[in-house]
């Protein structure tokens, strides 16, 4: 017996536990739960079904469901049921005025694939319309915090939108109310960072609806979210404790501030007196010393590397005579100081001939000279050249990559015979 079969049933019985007649609004309620059950046992995945459905006018996710299943085009593909263009418009003719705009030729194309009988998924679209209709209703929710009326974000609007949203996320129901602030100050700082490179104090709600981050953070309304979900997700209960409790450790002087001298045992404690430098001259520092905000955005551009307004952060750092591209004069700059570390700590220096080299050769600049930011983000290889300029660490890996692939798979061949 199929879930739909099972809600139908359900939904029939009589109420066993008490012999009260059920109101109008109980049998909905009933029906909603019921309904969002079985569809998210049938989809067998939680995390893109959850609990946002609840925040749908129950008209799309329940009447909808129904006539697409109802019209259902023969054969399915394994679970998979189908439907083509005739019932898809049969469908829309009944679903009414508020769904029409989702029943067009050119969403029934978009979603068309490579079904021999010309058919789409009744799944996909399903999800499709869900999407558009959750963007649609966040999309009024954030411009609710938008005082300006101009289509944007400040700083302020979007932390009283998440320390709002707060009490909606199960997964944060743990937090105490004094780290509050220190939530949404770290959560804010994810949207502004990647969303306004140019620091201008605003984001486009439009970009934030475009971008992951919301799906990240409204995911912390599945109460079953995984703990390898919680540790991937910035916005989660743990990373942020874990970027918090970081920040206190590193503050060995417990003034709320960090100094390069603290800030120098982030990590392995193994990044170049000369990068920190830099850090403390071009971010903003009040004497000398840097704030949680600030830190936030330097913790951000060191995990995630590979993204381009990761490597602008660490590019202008980098870049020591504002020229808007790295030269062999930088390089050594920096990498000399990788070089010293190697002595202090008794290890052979490599020749920066050899580095600059392979630098180039991965980057490939247009420029055989220079290494603009563009460059860095389109070789792919950001991330790495990076790495060596400023981590003693980093570097040590980088150079002996090879021998730790090798004992890697040592150890996997071990782990194998036993």
């Amino acid at each position: 017996m199929d879930w739909k079969e099972i809600l139908r049933r359900r939904l029939a019985m009589p109420n066993t536990r008490t012999n009260r007649k059920k109101s109008e609004q109980e049998l909905k309620d009933e029906e909603m739960d019921l309904f969002t059950k079985y569809y998210s046992e049938w989809k067998g995945d939680r995390k893109n079904t959850n609990e946002f459905y609840k925040t749908i006018p129950r008209f799309y996710y329940r009447n909808l469901w129904f006539l697409l299943d109802k019209h259902q085009t023969p054969p399915m593909i394994g679970e998979e049921a189908m439907i083509n263009y005739e019932n898809f418009l049969k469908v829309g003719e009944k679903a009414g005025p508020k769904c029409k705009q989702f029943f067009t030729a050119k969403v029934f194309a978009k979603l068309l694939h490579t079904d021999s009988y010309g058919r789409i998924s009744i799944m996909q679209f399903f999800n499709y319309v869900m999407r558009k209709v959750w963007l649609h209703q966040t999309r009024i929710g954030l411009s609710l915090y938008d005082v300006a009326g101009q289509g944007y974000l400040r700083e302020s609007d979007l932390e009283n939108y998440i320390l709002e949203l707060i009490p909606t996320l199960p997964q944060l129901d743990g937090l105490e109310k004094s780290f509050y602030s220190f939530y949404v100050c770290t959560a804010v700082r994810k949207f502004f960072f990647f969303l306004d490179p140019l620091r201008t104090g605003k984001i486009k709600i439009q970009d934030i609806l475009a971008c992951s981050f919301l799906d990240d953070l409204l995911e912390l309304r599945d109460e079953e979210l995984s703990k390898e979900s919680q540790e991937t997700n910035w916005f989660s209960a743990p990373s942020a404790l874990r970027v918090y409790g970081q920040y206190l450790n590193l503050d060995k002087d417990h003034n709320g501030m960090l100094s390069k001298e603290e800030l120098s045992r982030y990590g392995t404690a193994t990044m170049t007196n000369v990068f920190l430098d830099r850090v403390f001259q071009e971010c903003l520092t009040y004497d000398g010393e840097m704030d949680y905000k600030t830190y936030l955005d330097f913790v951000l551009a060191l995990e995630n590397r590979k993204e381009p307004a990761a490597l602008q952060y660490i590019f202008k750092l980098l870049d020591i005579e504002n020229k808007g591209y790295l030269n062999v004069f930088s390089l050594n700059y920096f990498f000399r100081a990788i070089q010293e570390l190697m002595k202090i700590h008794g290890q052979d220096p490599v020749s920066f001939q050899d580095v600059k080299d392979e630098i180039f050769d991965m980057v490939k600049p247009k420029d055989p000279l220079k290494i603009s930011l563009q460059d860095l983000i389109n070789s792919n290889q950001g991330d790495t050249v990076t790495t060596i300029l400023i981590d003693l660490n980093g570097f040590w890996t980088y150079e002996n990559r090879e021998a730790l692939v090798a004992n890697d798979n040592e150890n996997s061949t071990d782990l194998d015979d036993t």
